[in-house]
């Protein structure tokens, strides 16, 4: 029986056993060493730790990032885990992409209609308090993620932080 083809009582279950086993650990890891995907183990953090906006808030959430400053972009697949810090331009929709251009080592095009919901993650990561902005896609994958950035001492930067906590509320009660 395929992964996806089990009871979801079953699929529950080893995601809880392994967010119990290292709760502060890579959600991709876990979800494979489950064998869910990473939206199941985001579904499973505890309450507040991952707020989920609907697709629709796509734009609107992109542009009230665009004024962070630099942020950390990642990408993780199962190949790479690719990061780019700069500041996110702003998009702009044409020939079925979302493109971003500007000032920044981050740009290109994201296929936007992939995206089935955007999480905001507050939680711990090795020990330490990380907030991210997740765009997720059908297959309960991360599109992409934001990352609010550390300062020198690695503690996340209090400007940024402060943006991060008033978009996730703005989405909490939706």
């Amino acid at each position: 029986m395929s992964a996806l083809a089990q009871p979801d009582d079953e699929r529950r279950g080893r995601a809880l056993a392994v967010l119990a086993e290292k709760p502060d650990g890579v959600v991709e890891a876990l979800a494979a060493k489950a064998d869910v995907t990473p939206a199941e183990i985001l579904e499973i953090l505890p309450q507040g730790a991952a707020v989920t906006a609907a697709k629709d808030a796509f734009g609107d959430i992109w542009s009230d990032m665009t004024s962070w400053g630099e942020i950390l972009f990642i990408v993780h697949t199962e190949d790479i885990v690719l990061e780019a810090e700069g500041s996110l331009p702003p998009g702009s929709e044409g020939h079925g992409w979302f493109n971003i251009h500007g000032d920044s080592p981050i740009g290109g095009h994201i296929r936007k209609d992939n995206c089935t919901s955007i999480t905001f993650v507050d939680r711990q990561f090795h020990g330490r308090r990380s907030c991210s902005v997740w765009f997720m896609n059908g297959k309960g994958s991360a599109m992409f993620k934001v990352f609010v950035r550390r300062d020198e001492q690695r503690e996340l930067i209090g400007e940024q932080l402060a943006k991060f906590e008033a978009l996730r509320n703005r989405y909490a009660g939706a």
